[in-house]
């Protein structure tokens, strides 16, 4: 990393949606904080990433992607990644982890300007909980957000996305400041969707055409799609089984985020006007089933070692994998050295899948994520971060003194060159750019005091705490086994299983160690802890 009077900075700068964009935290507003931070820190901004209307709960933003590919470069133009707050660059934990650390091996930091938290193992794993926060909190909106909606449409409104093809949204009524739409017919599309179902079923006088053949005849014949795109195969197939044209709009089909389709009883229906008989949807329908050939969804494959990876043989200290037995009825983790090279290598130990996993998950779920831990860890960090604001109210108290006395040792001066008192010579010149210098640095460092002194650790209710601790004890007993693995990643780094005792290697002994004090050799949730809670002794295979 270079000298950071030198850094050279990219700022990104993201909102998800236009009404952000207009009523929370603009871009512009994005802007002016970050170039202010910057300004105080003397970093150069050299290049701006602007996202508008993407999510950051997955990495789908073509301008993210654009600013990580410049940042993998050889010749990378940053050095620093700006960004508002951690969701601004990710409302997912495992994703913000994962791109931290890959824009880290090349050369690149992300800084926060309202979250700093250092690189010390402690502040690492508090913003690893400021990101599990950030994502529980997005979810939850999410839920708040869908039931708004649901209830929307179950009132006969639609939801804002674009309205199917042959539709139009239309104001319906005005509540407050919130218009309420309707789809109505557009006159002109609606005419092309009922030519893309007559093509279908009976032609252009040599036959009925299939989904191709309707797609290049109208891009042969100059029609278009909206916004001028030409007509695809895939555009042609939704039309034609799209069951909206019927007079029966859904909402609530699929997943937003998977895209998954929602089991039936979860729909709502809409009311429209119909654009095609459903006599004639019918016929198309089992046109298309006929003509196409039968599909099978593929099958999602995890993983059946929750702790592949992160297991390690405490002598070898090579990964312990997955060992069968019966026929594949007992599952444990062994030493991978022993079991290729022998006993003579390694003495090697096994140990049933199931209790090791079990072990690691209670001790996760009754050690770290209770309520008292997290306001103990939060409190902590809070406390911190007030004994860091009292010493930035000092500093910037001492800025502004500075700064009022070059001010006015430069008004005194203006006034005797404006009067003629005092030639502007050099030697005067030489000491008006003194002062200027002198209050840029005074400048300087009174921003950087206020920035710092005006980023508080949110305060959160005891109901929010202990809602996000259920939520992560029951991802980890719970969730499919690839999300509990992400989330194990998150907060372990390594087991070792030796003869009487399992070592789990992470950052919460780290935080306790801290808290007392102590700067521990080896982050680690427990030193010497026992298999079986107070037995020395290891479970029989």
């Amino acid at each position: 990393m270079t000298d950071s009077r030198a850094m050279r900075t990219a700022l990104y700068l993201r909102v998800s949606t236009a009404r952000q964009a207009e009523k929370e935290l603009s871009i512009p507003d994005q802007r002016r904080q970050a170039q202010a931070y910057c300004k105080a820190k003397g970093w150069a901004v050299v290049q701006e990433f602007e996202e508008r209307g993407a999510s950051a709960t997955d990495d789908k933003r073509p301008v993210f992607q654009e600013m990580v590919d410049a940042a993998a470069r050889a010749d990378r133009p940053f050095d620093v990644i700006v960004v508002h707050s951690y969701s601004r660059f990710f409302r997912d934990a495992f994703q913000l982890e994962f791109y931290l650390r890959r824009l880290q091996k090349h050369g690149v930091k992300v800084v926060s300007i309202t979250q700093e938290t250092g690189d010390d193992p402690m502040s690492q794993l508090v913003r690893k909980i400021l990101a599990l926060f950030d994502e529980y909190q997005s979810k939850e909106n999410g839920k708040h957000t869908l039931r708004a909606m649901k209830e929307n449409a179950r009132q006969g409104f639609w939801n804002g996305s674009p309205p199917p093809y042959g539709y139009r949204a239309i104001e319906a009524e005005r509540r407050g400041d919130k218009i309420k739409k309707r789809l109505e017919i557009d006159p002109t599309e609606a005419e092309v969707v009922r030519m893309i179902y007559r093509l279908h079923l009976e032609g252009d006088g040599k036959g009925p055409l299939g989904i191709k053949a309707i797609a290049d005849t109208f891009n042969r014949k100059g029609l278009r799609y909206r916004s001028g795109r030409n007509f695809s195969n895939g555009l042609v197939h939704r039309i034609l089984t799209r069951e909206t044209y019927t007079g029966r709009a859904w909402f609530n089909q699929s997943d937003a985020k998977t895209g998954k389709p929602k089991p039936r009883d979860e729909w709502i229906a809409l009311a429209v006007s119909p654009i095609i008989d459903e006599a004639i949807f019918a016929k198309v329908r089992a046109s298309l089933t006929a003509r196409s050939p039968k599909q099978v969804a593929p099958r999602f494959v995890t993983s059946p070692v929750l702790l592949g990876g992160l297991v390690v043989c405490a002598t070898c200290s090579k990964a312990m994998t997955l060992r069968t037995g019966k026929s594949g009825r007992y599952r444990y983790y062994t030493c991978s050295t022993c079991a290729r090279l022998g006993k003579t290598v390694c003495k090697g130990r096994t140990l049933p899948m199931s209790f090791l996993d079990g072990l690691v998950l209670d001790h996760l779920t009754r050690r770290l994520f209770t309520p008292e831990r997290m306001r103990e860890l939060l409190a902590h960090h809070a406390a911190n971060a007030r004994n860091g604001a009292a010493e930035q109210t000092r500093k910037a108290k001492e800025a502004e003194t500075a700064l009022r006395e070059i001010n006015t040792s430069l008004n005194r001066l203006y006034t005797l060159v404006e009067q003629g008192i005092a030639p502007l010579d050099d030697t005067l010149g030489n000491r008006l750019a003194e002062l200027r210098q002198r209050r840029e640095e005074a400048l300087r460092l009174k921003a950087m005091a206020e920035r710092r002194r005006v980023t508080p650790i949110a305060e959160l209710s005891a109901e929010r705490i202990s809602a996000f601790c259920d939520a992560m004890r029951t991802r980890l007993l719970t969730a499919d086994s690839g999300t509990r693995k992400a989330y194990l990643r998150l907060f372990v780094e390594r087991i070792e299983v030796d003869d009487v005792e399992v070592r789990m290697f992470g950052r919460k002994d780290t935080l306790e160690r801290s808290l007392s004090g102590e700067e521990p050799e080896v982050p680690s949730f427990v030193q010497g802890w026992r298999p079986r809670g107070d037995s020395n002794t290891r479970p029989t295979v």
